[in-house]
Formats: structure tokens, C-alpha cells, sequence
């Protein structure tokens, strides 16, 4: 073949050239040096085990050996409060109405107290436990500042059971028996025992009804079953059993169309599915005489008067 001019002919892989071209392959490692190899991996965990656990003695014994208190706890806090880790500042987040006395007490934190032995959950546990708090977290922000943020409770209506009056949530529990005063103008008023666990359900179907919420004065709980709407023009307005949405409905469409509230009724007796039956006020007495000449005795209307309550003045009763 000839050559062609320019070019070179490639080593032949038998010729020395080629030989000392070629790369040279890096030699296996020996068994043995494979094998340290692996122990030497295995012992660098082991190692790094071994410092913390000096240093962890180490630290036990100073803490002992230094610190004063009658646990390891308390020497801990009192040899890290040497070195500056103490409380200087208490942050209280979301508090309105929660007395800021009492949250301080439910913290059981005062400034100057080593940092790093306040114990968060119990903190936390403790003001929980006061009826203004709903839920609350307390954290620790190093080297000195305690913050407390908490969820009050939103007063949802006032309620009146045998005689004592107290604020309550949406879920019936308990705000805060003290300052009730001040909300009478501002949240509905429930009365009677189990008033407040069934409030929630009720005041939320007549919000649905504004025309209907703010003729209302009370709702007072008959036997823990039903309820009874006492007005502001003094009707009784009677609820059926496990039937408020409906009900409530109903009345608000009969208000609608035929002004039924606005008419002088002593009671609206919703309790029968089929039917309303309405019974109003007796006619006004002349000299002390109803109209037939009989004497009058005047009975006061009472909003806690339940469905066994004997009463003989007429009533009207109005298929629906």
C-alpha cells in the first residue's frame, strides 16, 4: 500500500513504541490494606462517640462540681445563669383581656431566673388553665427573652343560670364571670341549664334572620330540650323541639308577610309541626273588671314558663 505523504504510520502494539505509550494501570490494593481501610471508616463514628461522651463528663462533673442546687437541673441553670443565660425579658403577645397579673402568675417565670430550666410545657399548661385563654405557646429565645403568645377566648353570648351571670364562648365554655356587665348591650342573653352548650346552634340559625335577632331579649332553655324566644314587645315565642332552623324560618317568613310579630300576642306556640297557634293578650280590664264584669287577676308574663304551665286565656290556632 503506498504512502501517502504527511502521514504516519501507527505503532504496531508489539513494537517498544507502542509499549511505552500505553497507560500504565494503577496497582489493586492488598487485602490487608483493603481491610484497614473498612476498620477505619467503622472507627470514625466510634471516635466521634467518644468525644461527645468525654465532653458530656466533662460538662457533668463542672455542672457538680460548680453548679448549686439540689439536682442536676438546678445546678445546670445556676452555672448557665453565671454565664449570662437568664430571663430579661417576658414578651406577652395577644393578650386583651386576660388580667396581665394572672398570666405572669400562670408563667411561674420572673426575671433573673435561669433560662434554660423554665419548663415550656408546664408554663404552657398553666395558662391554658385560665378561662380567658383558649390556647397558648411559650417560647425560649436565647440568651434572655421569654415570649407567651396566647388565643383569648371570643365572648359569644351572656348567660344567665340560677341567678349568676357569665360570658361564654361559641361552644358554650366558660369566658369569665366577672366585667359580664359591660357585654349586656352587646351579646345575646341565654338563660336555664344546658343554656349554654345549646346557645351556639341557636344564635347562629337566627343570625341567619337579622329582622328576627334583634327583637329578641332572651332564649331561655325549657328542660334542656327546646328553647322559648322572650321579645322586646313581650311575646313568648315557642321553638319546637330539635326543629330551630325551621322553625325560626318559618316565623321569619310570616313576619315577612303578615307582620305576625308586630300584632299584640302573649305567645306564638310553634311546638306542632302542622299548625301555629297563637294566643294574644287579654283585653284590657275597665275598673279593675274585664269586659264581662268578672274581676281581672293580673298574672305577669314569664319567660321561663315551660309547656306544662296551665293557662286559660283563648288561643288561635292557624294551620301551616
Amino acid at each position: 500500500m503506498p504512502r501517502v505523504k504527511g502521514t504516519t504510520r501507527p505503532a504496531s502494539p508489539r513494537s517498544p513504541r507502542a509499549a511505552i505509550a500505553a497507560p500504565k494501570l494503577p496497582d489493586r490494593p492488598g487485602r490487608w490494606k483493603l481491610l484497614l481501610r473498612r476498620r477505619r471508616n467503622l472507627l470514625r463514628p466510634l471516635a466521634g462517640l467518644a468525644v461527645a461522651a468525654v465532653l458530656a463528663l466533662l460538662l457533668i462533673g463542672t455542672v457538680h462540681g460548680i453548679g448549686q442546687g439540689l439536682n442536676f437541673t438546678e445546678r445546670l441553670g445556676d452555672v448557665t445563669a453565671r454565664m449570662g443565660l437568664r430571663v430579661a425579658h417576658i414578651e406577652l403577645l395577644g393578650q386583651k383581656k386576660t388580667p396581665e397579673p394572672l398570666l405572669l402568675a400562670a408563667l411561674g417565670v420572673s426575671r433573673g431566673d435561669p433560662i434554660l430550666t423554665v419548663r415550656l410545657a408546664a408554663a404552657r399548661a398553666r395558662i391554658e388553665s385560665i378561662d380567658w385563654v383558649q390556647s397558648a405557646t411559650v417560647e425560649r429565645q436565647l440568651p434572655g427573652t421569654i415570649v407567651v403568645r396566647i388565643v383569648e377566648r371570643r365572648p359569644f353570648a351572656v348567660w344567665q343560670n340560677k341567678g349568676k351571670f357569665s360570658l361564654i364562648d361559641h361552644d358554650g365554655k366558660l369566658v369569665t364571670d366577672s366585667d359580664v356587665a359591660t357585654f349586656f348591650s352587646q351579646l345575646p342573653l341565654v338563660v336555664g341549664d344546658g343554656a349554654n352548650s345549646a346557645a351556639g346552634a341557636l344564635i347562629d340559625a337566627l343570625s341567619a334572620h337579622p329582622g328576627l335577632l334583634e327583637r329578641v331579649v332572651a332564649a331561655v332553655r325549657v328542660g334542656d330540650r327546646r328553647w322559648n324566644l322572650h321579645l322586646k314587645s313581650g311575646t313568648d315565642v315557642m321553638l319546637p323541639e330539635g326543629a330551630d332552623v325551621p322553625a325560626l324560618a318559618r316565623l321569619a317568613q310570616l313576619q315577612a308577610s303578615d307582620a305576625l310579630l308586630d300584632r299584640p300576642l302573649e305567645r306564638v306556640d310553634m311546638r306542632l309541626p302542622d299548625r301555629l297557634v297563637l294566643r294574644p293578650y287579654p283585653e284590657k280590664p275597665r275598673d279593675g273588671k274585664s269586659v264581662d264584669g268578672k274581676p281581672v287577676d293580673a298574672k305577669p308574663v314569664d319567660a321561663k314558663r315551660g309547656d306544662s304551665t296551665p293557662d286559660s286565656t283563648p288561643s288561635t290556632a292557624r294551620k301551616t
